[in-house]
């Protein structure tokens, strides 16, 4: 059954009054101003995307020139996003106002909406206040290796909203600007230099002399090891089932990681072949017989 046979005659032919009066209005308007428009809406694409290439190129130019006079990447990238941004706002607004429209008024209702917006989005404003913070203040900068925001690894990237980083087993990890500023940073590449702390424990009954000398022998081996600071090794404390030596030599910090590695290798694969003892936690139970 037709689904107009359930609406009253008298609404069905208002309705189509209604549509052919519409019908008319679309033809008056595009038989006097359909041409107009059309030039309007074509002026308007034009400028759009003529005005979305050149907020590439101008965004682009500026980081060729911040990168001839040695900008820091990171500040880079994060300038070139943000005029891109801009410059591609600013065209919008030029092509709605070639079609027509009050810009003026599009602009008060942008300014509104933008502040319900911010109003709900608090925190992605303030990953935008935090990458802003990050870029100024430069706690660290591309290729450097940090601890922040709760994860660790070299920064990649800092974006509007979030930091990029690279874990050491190459995983992409995307941290919000707002935790890494809230939070302690550790930029483990800031300096040229890192000391690497270990402790090593031999036992009481082992030569400690003999022990000392064959811990400072191993670090003056070792071509990654710096002369300036001097090593340091040195008993730390008697304990309770071991002697333990500092042994607290200085690297550089791209050395940091191999280095400790094959220092505590090497060092244990010593104790070995000269039969110093690792002692470990023990206890002696005594029994005794009743009777």
């Amino acid at each position: 059954m037709p689904l107009l046979s359930f609406v009253p005659a008298q609404a069905t032919s208002q309705l189509a009054e209604k549509l052919a009066e519409f019908r008319e209005y679309v033809i008056t308007y595009v038989q006097a101003e359909g041409a107009a428009f059309a030039l309007k809406l074509l002026a308007a694409v034009v400028i759009f995307l003529i005005g979305k290439w050149l907020a590439g190129v101008l965004s682009r130019l500026t980081g060729r020139m911040m990168n001839r006079a040695k900008v820091d990447q990171m500040l880079v990238r994060f300038a070139v996003n943000i005029i891109y941004i801009v410059l591609l706002t600013v065209v919008i607004i030029a092509a709605l106002d070639e079609l027509g429209v009050e810009t003026t008024t599009l602009t008060a209702v942008l300014a509104a909406a933008g502040f319900a917006i911010g109003m709900a989005l608090q925190g992605s404003l303030g990953n935008f206040a935090s990458g802003v913070l990050l870029i100024v203040f430069r706690p660290f900068k591309l290729g450097d290796f940090v601890e922040a925001g709760g994860t660790s690894g070299i920064v990649e990237e800092i974006q509007i909203f979030s930091t990029v980083l690279r874990t050491p087993d190459n995983r992409r990890v995307i941290v919000p600007n707002g935790a890494i500023t809230s939070d302690t940073i550790t930029n483990n590449s800031a300096n040229p230099t890192r000391r690497i702390d270990l402790v090593i424990g031999c036992g009481y009954d082992d030569n400690l002399r003999e022990v000392k000398a064959y811990l400072e022998s191993v670090l003056a081996d070792d071509d990654r090891v710096l002369s300036d600071p001097e090593p340091f090794v040195a008993v730390g404390e008697l304990g309770a089932s071991s002697i333990d030596f500092l042994v607290r030599p200085w690297v550089n910090a791209e050395d940091y990681f191999a280095a400790k590695c094959d220092l505590t290798e090497r060092i244990k694969l010593g104790f070995d072949e000269r039969g110093f003892k690792f002692p470990f936690p023990s206890r002696d139970v005594y029994m005794h017989q009743a009777g």
